[in-house]
């Protein structure tokens, strides 16, 4: 099991199970929300994950696109959310405790990365210069191939 916690540590969670594949999104919402170059997350089954505490303090905001972002209202970390579908959790990777055994499988909207973000290596997982349709996407991140 692994665990995962906001900087100040009021909300904690716990996510089971083989960890799936990272992405990167590299929209300007992920970037204005993780205030870097991209936002590294992965998708975990609901049945995977499980809080521990906080949900209390969590706050969430939503844009009139439907793009959400649940944050923890004591330090603003990122916290996990529920995916569209209802079936999964959105996991923030830098919100994990340990070293996680996983890889980035993907980077998704590189069309519209900040011209400042450096350029993805030839050597780099799969690269989409938008979303793939959700199936190829939830296949990619569950997928035990190496990039």
């Amino acid at each position: 099991m692994m665990k995962g916690r906001c900087l100040c540590g009021a909300v904690e969670f716990a996510v089971s199970g083989v960890l799936p594949k990272l992405y990167q999104c590299h929209c300007s919402l992920c970037r204005r929300v993780s205030g870097s170059s991209s936002n590294a997350a992965m998708i975990v089954p609901m049945a995977n994950f499980a809080w521990q505490q906080g949900q209390d303090v969590i706050r969430q905001y939503h844009t009139e696109t439907g793009f959400k972002s649940h944050f923890c209202s004591q330090c603003g970390s990122p916290v996990p959310n529920m995916t569209r579908d209802n079936e999964s959790y959105w996991v923030p990777a830098g919100l994990l405790n340990d070293p996680a055994d996983t890889q980035v499988a993907m980077h998704v909207y590189t069309a519209s990365k900040a011209s400042w973000d450096g350029v993805l290596e030839e050597a780099s997982p799969s690269i989409y210069e938008a979303m793939p349709p959700y199936g190829e996407f939830l296949a990619l991140l569950q997928s035990d191939k190496k990039s």
